[in-house]
């Protein structure tokens, strides 16, 4: 690593974005990664009022979700990302070498390639928290609701035929 001037090393500070609800391997691998490519790992995770701005629901609320990202080994410090533009804020002031996020969102946060590197990570296939809430969603109350309602209908119907 360089001398920085008599100060010691210089630390290659990696810091990466998400809402991180349902925790699973995709994430855990992703983190892991992330923090190969420096030598400490900064997961700014979406608060609950961040996520209803961007019309996000999650199951798990914030302060849950943080504690979980931070119990992580390779994980060196969690902050809550509450607003789009905190990227640029944060880079600075925390001295990020990278910007790590998920291919999905390739090219959207190629504009901070002026203050650090910008690295888009491949997805684990199979596996993301949208489709496990899209595979949970007939189980969930509403769904529930109307499926009783199509059952009592369909027994309306039947006894009426008898």
């Amino acid at each position: 690593m360089e001398q920085n001037g008599g100060e010691g090393p210089q630390l290659r500070s990696v810091i990466t974005y998400g809402t991180f609800d349902l925790f699973h391997v995709g994430h855990l691998r992703l983190l892991n990664r992330a923090k190969a490519l420096g030598d400490k790992l900064i997961v700014a995770v979406s608060t609950d009022q961040f996520n209803a701005q961007k019309k996000k629901k999650t199951i798990i609320p914030y302060s849950q979700r943080a504690e979980i990202v931070g119990s992580i080994d390779c994980v060196d410090m969690v902050l809550p990302e509450s607003s789009w533009d905190q990227k640029r804020t944060d880079i600075k002031k925390y001295k990020i070498s990278a910007l790590v996020m998920g291919d999905d969102w390739t090219g959207k946060f190629d504009d901070l390639r002026d203050v650090c590197e910008v690295c888009y990570l491949s997805r684990t296939s199979d596996i993301s928290s949208t489709e496990i809430k899209r595979l949970l969603s007939p189980l969930d109350d509403g769904h529930m609701k109307d499926l009783r309602k199509a059952l009592d209908t369909v027994a309306s119907i039947i006894a009426s035929l008898q």
